[in-house]
């Protein structure tokens, strides 16, 4: 009986929604439920950063090689410089709570001045292809590096590293040939990347761009038009620092073909009931606000961990994101000056236990000529000012405002916690953002130069990540 009240059930459906009507009602649900789904990114937009008007004419879209070059001319200059420094001697018993001291800075003066020698490092820059092409009236400098050797059938992983302040693209040095050459380093070898690695606008041998308003928007807009001029529809991103900002923005922005996005450093809004209950209940009641063991460890006593501790590390934020031009033009003319307000950050980000240090451990994770070569970057093409606009623009009131801020992220999002981090994100607060994390790794050392100082173990992750989402 039932089964023939179906059946005429069925019969009577289909005598008044034939199939062929179904189909289009069908599909219009589905774009509805997609595009639902899809309406949630920010506008691609467009821009001109170059000097000007923009012309009239179609901007050049070839990629050209790039070459360092190290002149006898910045290499007087500099020496000259480095003879006429002035210190500032420090207080007894400072070691670097109050900044890099007069002490150590007159070692690392010595040793730029006498030993550091800059055309041999320029060779050691140069041993990975370099390139420039023209976007958006600014001349974009990347790093790009194809594997050496595939099995036959074996497909590279195009990755998209982005650097943060005070680094460059020379941060990814020690991790390109782990994952563009993964079992000459003991990873997998089955998951090969080939690697580009872009000088952000404004930093190393990018144009600065000419006007205001240059924020994480246009850079994300440049890199993305970058990999579609270099053959990539779909593609991976890798950054910390402004690198985590850029590469999230661009995964708001075009997640068709962001394949997926992995992250050392999470920027949330640390606001709202979420925020205030995981302070209150978090160090006392974890399982009740969706902390771990290891968050509790690393989130508490949170006025020390997330608040001072943030104090501390970021006087140089406020004057960046207000008058960046004026500490620009001292650190612009002073090469001594220059290393000590970049190296400092190397020192105490790196760990924060360094500031009990003489020498603030920055030889404990990097070599002095690898220190020297970013403080380089940054000494020879004069890009320490235009670097620091980039915070005026991003913590701006208009971007601040913007769907930038406010759009979850929901392409598959992996994120390596690094415990000495300037602060840290449990998970359960980063899905009020990221929407669709597939890994979250807590690592067990590094800071906030993640790929400059352990590059084998965020290699790892990347690897790990990335095999995740391929298999999903």
């Amino acid at each position: 009986m039932w089964r023939q009240i179906l059946e005429n059930g069925r019969s009577a459906f289909n005598d008044h929604w034939p199939y062929s009507a179904l189909v289009p009602v069908g599909g219009a649900a589905l774009c509805w439920m997609l595009c639902g789904r899809r309406k949630k990114t920010i506008e691609m937009g467009d821009g001109w950063w170059g000097p000007g008007e923009k012309p009239q004419k179609n901007e050049d879209t070839g990629v050209r090689p790039f070459r360092v070059e190290a002149s006898e001319e910045d290499i007087k200059d500099l020496h000259a410089r480095l003879d006429h420094t002035r210190y500032v001697f420090p207080l007894e018993d400072a070691q670097f709570h109050y900044g890099l001291p007069g002490t150590e800075l007159q070692k690392i003066v010595s040793y730029w001045r006498n030993t550091y020698d800059w055309a041999q490092q320029v060779e050691t820059i140069n041993r990975y292809p370099h390139y420039k092409t023209r976007i958006e009236g600014l001349d974009v400098h990347f790093v790009h590096v194809k594997p050496p050797h595939l099995k036959p059938g074996q497909k590279a992983v195009p990755l998209l590293l982005v650097h943060g302040w005070p680094g460059s693209f020379y941060e990814f040095y020690r991790i390109i040939p782990l994952l563009t050459e993964p079992g000459n380093h003991g990873l997998d070898p089955s998951i090969t990347f080939e690697v580009i690695c872009p000088s952000i606008p404004g930093y190393g041998f990018s144009e600065a761009p000419h006007k205001k308003g240059f924020n994480a928007n246009a850079v994300a807009r440049i890199f993305y038009k970058l990999m579609l001029r270099l053959g990539f529809s779909e593609f991976y991103l890798q950054g910390g620092d402004w690198g985590s900002l850029i590469t999230t923005t661009l995964s708001q922005m075009k997640p068709e073909s962001v394949k997926g996005l992995h992250l050392n450093m999470v920027f949330i809004n640390s606001a709202g009931l979420r925020m205030l209950l995981s302070v209150l209940l978090g160090r006392h009641l974890p399982w009740l606000v969706g902390f771990t063991r290891e968050d509790v460890k690393r989130f508490f006593p949170y006025l020390e961990k997330s608040v001072y501790a943030l104090v501390r590390e970021s006087g140089y934020l406020h004057i960046q994101a207000t008058k960046p031009d004026t500490v620009g033009s001292a650190l612009n003319d002073s090469p001594a000056g220059l290393a000590a307000y970049i190296l400092e950050k190397f020192s105490t980000w790196t760990n924060p236990d360094y500031r009990q240090l003489e020498d603030g451990g920055l030889q404990r994770k990097f070599t002095m000529d690898d220190l020297l070569n970013n403080v380089m970057i940054y000494w020879v093409t004069g890009s320490i000012t235009s670097s620091m606009r980039f915070y005026k623009e991003n913590l701006s009131r208009e971007f601040q405002s913007s769907a930038a801020v406010t759009t979850p992220v929901y392409v598959p999002t992996g994120i390596a916690a690094f415990p000495s981090e300037l602060s840290h994100c449990p998970q359960v607060l980063a899905k009020d953002k990221y929407k669709n994390i597939v890994s979250y790794t807590y690592m067990p050392r590094g800071g906030h130069f993640a790929a400059f100082e352990e590059p084998e173990i965020l290699a790892r992750d990347i690897q790990n990540f990335v095999s995740k989402v391929e298999k999903k």
